[in-house]
């Protein structure tokens, strides 16, 4: 979420700004222990904001009131506001002390010894019971607001969420502080002379119109709103945690406009709708805090496939691909957005789950089949396997699937059936078990001897394994 150009001054924990030697000591070696049993009546969130924001003495008169009235939900609170002052602040601002004081006071009430490590911090507050201050998200609203007030229609009451708002975090930009693009120019892969065959471009088909978009463009917007084949087409990117996927627009008979909330949950950017203001999974495509949550409304999953410019066009000679003529000024240079991010294995935000089968940054295939109102449980097949085998035959909750992968890489699923599949691929073609050749096209898997028999391609997209993972740990893994 973090423009490359903010991103080393709004890190947190061991990636951010890092305090001196003597100031790391005085919070670390500070004696903690834990609190008392206080009164159940909770703590007006006015406090919290003037043991943050205002002067000395109105600090510690306040610190105090907390303490007296101290409730397991308040330890977010405090720390959310320190976390705000640890970001915005430089070490040698006269302020910074106020965020010293706040950690002290935090480890003296929790009995825990984090000090400066705010990921430390972040994963604690996750492994407690969810038993949030009764005006929390009247508290992160304001919060947020001091930063963007856009940020405050998120949490109006009455609030619904599904998921935990203390996993909700600021991601270093304002509401739709990552321009999204909306209808973009496009121009012919004949006028595409930026494009080099080896740059990364995500394709999509519909209703025979193709599209790619490169990520060199992307990237730089994660979201774009978009009309192929007659169908309103959200694509989602979310480059913190290496996921595209096209949604159809149009959910409960309304099509809504989507932008980026500058929040995320688990490293996962969080998308709004402009009609109503509910946050949204970008994984999911459901709503997930506001007034939405609860209607049942599941945004369409569309098929989308990863894969290099000279075999996409080389498959769609026709395509259209966008300009470089977006509106904005960004080096769309292939490689130049979150170059530093994708070259390592580290996470620039925490999550409360990890699992160590596949690194952070390994790219899996995550296979979702819909039943009316809900998804089966996942399955990811780490894109090395599937590069090995480049015909793979799986079930998945009773539907036969076949992955059929290119030379260059590029996945795509198809519901098979009854039909099985030789391992050997020539290009596009293939063989199932009674020596007939199928065709993998974009829409379907079609029979070269028979083109009415079509296997429906199913709808399948890439992800960082850690970011899937983070959300979805019941997921199966094949690698």
């Amino acid at each position: 979420m973090i423009r490359k150009s903010n991103r080393a001054s709004l890190r947190v924990g061991g990636l951010g700004l890092r305090l001196s030697t003597f100031l790391i000591l005085m919070v670390v070696l500070t004696q903690s222990t834990a609190p008392a049993v206080r009164s159940s009546k909770p703590v007006p969130i006015f406090l919290f904001f003037q043991a943050g924001f205002s002067d000395h003495s109105t600090v510690e008169d306040a610190l105090a009131k907390i303490a007296d009235g101290w409730q397991s939900g308040d330890a977010v609170m405090v720390f959310e506001v320190a976390e705000l002052l640890r970001r915005t602040q430089l070490p040698e601002s006269p302020t910074f002390a106020r965020y010293l004081r706040l950690i002290d006071f935090l480890q003296k009430q929790t009995g825990q010894k984090f000090g400066d490590n705010l990921d430390s911090w972040r994963r604690w507050i996750w492994s407690q019971p969810d038993t949030p201050h009764p005006e929390y998200a009247a508290f992160k609203g304001q919060l947020y607001g001091m930063i963007d007030p856009g940020f405050k229609a998120f949490f109006r009451k009455p609030l619904h969420a599904s998921i935990r708002l203390d996993e909700i975090e600021w991601g270093g930009v304002k509401v739709n502080g990552i321009q999204p693009l909306d209808h973009p120019r496009h121009i012919s892969a004949a006028e595409a002379g930026y494009l080099q065959d080896g740059n990364l471009v995500f394709g999509v088909y519909f209703h025979g119109e193709s599209r790619a978009y490169p990520k060199r463009i992307l990237a730089w917007h994660e979201l774009a709103r978009d009309q192929v084949g007659g169908i309103d087409l959200t694509i989602l990117y979310c480059t913190l945690c290496g996921t595209v996927i096209p949604y159809d627009s149009r959910v409960g008979g309304v099509l809504r406009t989507f932008g980026t909330s500058g929040l995320l949950y688990r490293s996962n950017k969080l998308m709004f709708d402009a009609e109503s203001h509910s946050l949204w999974s970008s994984l999911d495509g459901t709503p997930v805090v506001g007034p939405l949550v609860g209607s049942g409304l599941r945004l369409s999953l569309l098929p989308v496939v990863t894969t290099t410019w000279g075999e996409w066009r080389h498959e769609h000679p026709d395509t259209t691909v966008l300009s470089l003529d977006t509106g904005f000024t960004h080096d769309y240079s292939e490689g130049a957005a979150y170059r530093g991010y994708f070259a390592t294995d580290d996470l620039m935000f925490p999550v409360p789950k990890a699992d160590d089968r596949l690194k952070n940054k390994d790219e899996v295939l995550i296979l979702r089949l819909a039943s009316p109102g809900e998804y089966s449980s996942p399955v990811a097949i780490a894109a090395d396997f599937l590069r090995q085998h480049r015909i793979y035959e799986l079930d998945v909750s009773g539907h036969h699937l076949v992955v059929v992968t290119t030379a260059a890489g590029a996945n795509r699923v198809f519901e098979s059936g009854s039909y099985r599949f030789r391992p050997e691929s020539t290009g596009d073609q293939l063989q199932d078990v009674n020596g007939s050749v199928w065709i993998a096209k974009e829409d379907a898997l079609q029979s070269l001897q028979d083109p009415s028999l079509q296997l429906p391609r199913v709808p399948a997209h890439r992800s960082f394994w850690f970011g899937w993972y983070a959300q979805h740990p019941d997921t199966r893994l094949i690698k």
